[in-house]
């Protein structure tokens, strides 16, 4: 029932939260003031031909005005962006894609932490090595161009590589992945692509963390990061300690940008956006640009045991300086012969497209050279021979005296022969 009243008190307290007076709200309806005045002190309702306009004046509805009453809104998770019913189905398919068959890992998804088994009989003194990696902002063209899965190669591959130089075996990866919005297909396709790219590398994906951010991320935008944890025989733990005057410095083939400097190349692609269908070595400046990580365990890891080698270098952001530099000792000096290096068409294109300094390129970019291994003299040729198998090595300096760590000598060469990647 109707409490006039009510409905008038209602009435004036919304006119003047609105700061109008009674004849400016009359105008407003094109009514008298004193229709108003008799709405406020209860004598009469206002007209239903009249009623929707005056609720839209004083923004509330015709059931607030007609009850007297403001209705609260009512919150919950799901109005704030969460649908927990459907972020646990999505849980239901990461279990499913994270059933990996590996005996040492001892819980599945579910559980409040991962229980993997540490217990290698062969390792005396056993050293943990972790690191944690995300993929930049190449993740950003991942999830605009369509390559998911791809970005997922591309961390994993990188997070592998960094342990593996350090003479470490792989053993459990968790993830992390943060969105704006909790898309089914596109978290399925992601947990996938990590999973299988922890099996490539012979690893497993244990568990993560999944943070849907509605009020954070805009809809659509994924940030990427994950956790490794390897194993080594302290004895083979390779930290650069044992490289030695005379070494040989041989160069790893990377198959493009890895997952660096990929600031300058969309930094390219905005300012000459015909660039990205451009073709180079048959293909796209996009699907260049976007091949994953070379992963380099695989062709590494029938070394890590021998002592051949004495120090590795992922060359990552930084390119060859910065990256080679980290495991050099005091007083000797990492020589690169610079117009050994074969670089790869891709970046032949961007530094011509973007009028790159060589300098800038070096340290921008891996131009090629994805991995640096430093191997006794004597043993070199076993080493080329060994990971020749996999990936193009050859011979790109010597370690000598001195306290400059890496020293450049000649210069890159961009008019030599051209290598595909």
């Amino acid at each position: 029932m109707l409490n006039s009243i009510k409905v008038g008190t209602f009435i004036m307290n919304k006119r003047k939260q609105q700061g109008m007076t009674q004849q400016q709200l009359a105008d407003r309806l094109n009514i008298s003031f004193q229709a108003i005045s008799k709405w406020e002190t209860g004598q009469a309702y206002p007209n239903i031909d009249i009623i929707c306009d005056l609720a839209e004046i004083l923004g509330v509805t015709v059931d607030e005005i007609l009850s007297g009453n403001e209705k609260k809104e009512v919150f919950s998770y799901s109005k704030a962006g969460i649908d927990i019913d459907y972020t646990d189905s999505i849980k239901r398919d990461m279990s499913k894609i994270l059933a990996s068959g590996d005996k040492r890992v001892l819980n599945s998804l579910g559980d409040f932490a991962s229980l993997y088994d540490i217990g290698f009989p062969g390792i005396k003194e056993p050293v943990l090595v972790m690191k944690a990696e995300e993929p930049g902002s190449k993740q950003k063209l991942a999830i605009e161009y369509g390559y998911t899965k791809s970005i997922c190669y591309d961390m994993i591959n990188h997070l592998v590589n960094d342990i593996a130089v350090m003479g470490a075996k792989p053993l459990a990866v968790l993830d992390t992945i943060i969105c704006g919005n909790a898309e089914k297909d596109t978290i399925k396709s992601i947990v996938s692509g990590i999973a299988e790219a922890c099996f490539e590398n012979e690893c497993s994906l244990v568990g993560g963390e999944t943070s849907i951010q509605p009020m954070v991320l805009n809809k659509g935008t994924y940030i990427l990061t994950s956790s490794i944890v390897g194993i080594a025989d302290k004895k083979n733990v390779i930290d650069g300690a044992k490289i030695q005057e005379n070494d040989a410095i041989l160069a790893v083939a990377s198959n493009g940008l890895h997952t660096n400097g990929y600031t300058l190349a969309r930094l390219l692609m905005d300012k000459i956006p015909q660039i990205k269908l451009d073709k180079i070595d048959g293909v796209t400046f996009i699907e260049n640009i976007m091949k994953p990580h070379t992963p380099y365990y695989k062709a590494i890891k029938g070394l890590l045991n021998k002592s051949c080698i004495h120090g590795m270098a992922h060359i990552t952001g930084g390119g060859i300086r910065d990256n080679l530099s980290r495991i050099i000792p005091d007083g000797l000096s990492a020589e690169i012969d610079l117009s050994k290096v074969r670089i790869l068409n891709i970046f032949k294109y961007i530094k011509n497209a973007g009028n790159i300094s060589d300098e800038e390129m070096l340290h921008t970019f891996n131009c090629g050279v994805g991995l640096i291994i430093i191997v006794n003299e004597r043993n070199k040729n076993y080493v080329k021979e060994h990971i020749s198998k996999y990936y193009d090595c050859y011979e790109i300096g010597k370690i000598k005296k001195g306290n400059s760590r890496v020293e450049f000598i000649n210069n890159l060469n961009w008019k030599s022969k051209a290598y595909m990647n």
